[in-house]
């Protein structure tokens, strides 16, 4: 399901034929919703919606017409069939809402209200009876949500028992906070590439990723989402009824002392977390919205506006309610600080995915207090939609106040030309139908940008130690093509100040990241090796390849599987893989190539064999002070003749940990086989021959 650009028209469309015009927008909206509330998709931008709503309400005012199917006076879209649903007691109606502060002021008039986030994800209906969460149901279309209960168990702060033994009902939102859903997304793309799909397999937003986490068959999957749960409504609060209470079978409501701050309260002594709110008066509500307008900047939790919510329970409920809306709250959206530009180019960047995202790079402009001159512009659908060109003027805004977007082309030049290649190698690119919207992709599948693991291998501590070159930062480099191969690492210079304007860059950044590269020149055959990222050839396969040759890669490179296998500890498995990776052409010149970069150095001569270290196994666990991380000390012990292994076991000879006294699985198993536990300090009086051994 997807918007064709040409269902999208100018509302000056509507001056002909304004029913014609609000039956085009009942039915985009609805699409849209649809796509959204029961699918999970975003086929439009929130502020494409809000501005086709607006259109749509303006429309419904002018002619005093309102279609039956008209989402001004329907609530969300239906539930989906594979959970069971439940009627809810009292419809759940949305909120009118405004973009003005002013009117948000005038609304509120001389009465007080809670100002509180307005938070994006899934609004979820609690039930607590005799103290135990009994029911929770989603809020469907307003009158039916689906029955999620087990899932709502492991949400990860809903209090399962509470001390309230009546019963109690609460509205809140679901949500996944940012920090949660970008680790989701990149575990979730390490486990495609490693499985080797190809397909872009991200969760687009914190929102549908909720949705979908919330709403699962298994109650497993929700807990692997880090799913919050934060209240912000108390529907109902029936006290116990009492044995031999003169007004038994009749439940009496709790006393809030006519006060929603007071509800609210005695939710968070129930042990919930509620909305942040505060409370204000028309004196205050403008210095408020300032307050949650600067800390939205940073805020953790998806929030897509603010709601006001009048404080005192006896007026609110008796404005009654619209077909749609109560009067008791409204909701307050962000107004979109826009401005207009002019494009420039758009990069397509490629992922591990073989996914090639656009960017709209525009003349910088100021949105929300800070310089914006990149937008994503996500898929080709949207760039279809867009009918972006070069040239043409745009308006840009911050969809909550945080993520860059384009908003509308000006110009609709429609001149923007997808690639037929990829901007890493050069291979065909071929679009293709992703969630019911057109992405464009690799086909290639060497592309180097598919390899964003082998390349985090080789500048990895163990390999060629390159610092500032993290997962994120290499697949930039390399969607922009600025590295295919691991020699380009040491002529990233040819691209300094591009690398300098990367977000999260800046000149110190790329200072002391050119430091590392040039430091990492000076290095060791066993580093290489390690580095290539050949099967099964770590840096202890690595160590022992070395020692044989003496650190002559030629000879290692010449060597086949026959010879390699005699080595021991090598084994004939990993001497066909190290063989077949030098007998390939293309590895043999990316080496030659590598090799032209780096400086490499002959490794010490081992320690005499007397040391009392050689011959030994040892197992490295928690900190350490003397050596600059465990690998260090496992390097040192390995140049004396001795063996680290990853784990205790009957050949280890020693455990150095330098709490002697831990509780570690380690120390435990140390301590059943009989093995010595010593400190770092031991070991080296051991090494000096001043220990006893």
């Amino acid at each position: 399901m997807s918007i064709d650009p040409s269902e999208i028209k100018n509302s000056a469309a509507a001056a002909a034929d304004p029913n014609a015009r609000m039956k085009e927008l009942v039915a985009l909206l609805n699409k849209a919703s649809e796509a959204y509330y029961a699918k999970d998709e975003e086929i439009m931008s929130n502020f494409e919606y809000d501005k086709l709503y607006d259109e749509l309400v303006s429309l419904e005012k002018k002619t005093g017409v309102t279609l039956t199917n008209s989402p001004t006076v329907h609530v969300g879209y239906a539930s989906v069939d594979e959970l069971p649903k439940r009627r809810h007691e009292k419809p759940m109606l949305s909120l009118d809402k405004t973009k003005s502060r002013e009117e948000l002021r005038d609304w509120l008039g001389n009465q007080e209200g809670l100002l509180s986030f307005k938070l994006d994800g899934l609004t979820v209906v609690l039930t607590y009876r005799e103290g135990k969460l009994f029911e929770a149901v989603t809020r469907g279309n307003g009158e039916v949500g689906e029955v999620i209960t087990q899932n709502a168990k492991v949400f990860e702060n809903i209090p399962l028992t509470i001390p309230f033994q009546g019963e109690l009902i609460l509205r809140g939102e679901a949500v996944i906070r940012y920090s949660d859903f970008e680790k989701i997304n990149e575990k979730l793309e390490e486990e495609a590439v490693e499985a080797g799909n190809l397909e872009d397999v991200r969760y687009k937003n914190p929102r549908n990723l909720c949705s979908g986490s919330v709403r699962q068959l298994s109650s497993a999957v929700t807990a692997k989402r880090h799913v919050n749960f934060f209240a912000f409504s108390l529907v109902s609060a029936l006290l116990p009824v009492q044995e031999g209470d003169s007004s038994a079978g009749a439940a009496r409501q709790v006393d809030f002392h006519n006060s929603r701050e007071q509800q609210f309260l005695f939710l968070k002594q129930q042990g919930f977390d509620v909305v942040e709110y505060h409370r204000v008066t028309r004196k205050t509500i403008m210095d408020r919205i300032s307050y949650f307008e600067e800390k939205i900047k940073t805020y953790d939790i998806p929030s897509d506006g603010l709601v006001l919510l009048l404080d005192d329970i006896a007026y609110g409920d008796s404005l009654g309610t619209t077909a749609k809306f109560p009067r008791n709250a409204i909701a307050f959206k962000w107004a979109d600080d826009t401005q207009e530009t002019t494009l420039r180019e758009v990069e397509w960047s490629a992922s591990r995915t073989g996914l090639i995202n656009p960017v709209a790079i525009f003349d910088p402009v100021e949105l929300e207090g800070t310089t914006v001159r990149r937008a994503s512009v996500h898929n080709v659908s949207i760039v279809r939609q867009l009918r972006l060109g070069i040239g043409d003027r745009i308006l840009v805004f911050k969809a909550n106040m945080i993520i860059p977007q384009i908003a509308e082309n000006l110009t609709k030049s429609d001149t923007l030309e997808i690639p037929a290649v990829c901007p890493v190698c050069g291979g065909r690119t071929e679009v293709r139908a992703m969630n019911d919207a057109q992405s464009l992709f690799c086909t290639n599948p060497e592309c180097p940008a598919k390899k964003i693991k082998a390349f985090d291998l080789f500048v990895s501590r163990n390999a060629m130690n390159i610092d500032g070159l993290s997962e994120m930062t290499l697949e930039k480099l390399i969607g922009r093509g600025f590295i295919r191969e691991f020699a380009d690492i040491y002529h990233l210079d040819r691209h300094a100040g591009e690398i300098m304007q990367m977000e999260g860059f800046g000149k110190k950044s790329y200072d002391n990241l050119a430091a590392s590269i040039e430091a990492s020149r000076d290095t060791t055959a066993r580093r290489v090796l390690t580095a290539l990222g050949i099967p099964g050839i770590g840096s202890s396969g690595a160590k022992l390849l070395c020692e044989h040759y003496q650190d002559d890669l030629q000879a290692v490179r010449k060597a086949g599987a026959d010879e390699l296998s005699l080595i021991d500890g090598i084994g004939p498995v990993l001497a066909q893989n190290a063989a077949s990776y030098f007998a390939d052409e293309k590895n043999r010149e990316m080496l030659d190539r590598l090799l032209s970069e780096l400086r490499i150095q002959k490794s010490a001569p081992a320690a005499a064999q007397t040391s009392f270290a050689s011959g030994k196994t040892f197992v490295i666990t928690g900190a350490v002070h003397h050596y600059e991380n465990r690998d260090a000390l496992k390097a040192y012990i390995e140049s004396l003749g001795g063996k680290v292994s990853g784990s205790v076991s009957k050949k280890t000879s020693y455990l150095i940990n330098n709490d002697a006294a831990s509780t570690s699985g380690k120390n435990q198993k140390a301590a059943m086989l009989g093995i010595p536990v010593i400190s770092e300090d031991q070991f080296i009086e051991l090494c000096s021959g001043k220990g006893n051994q």
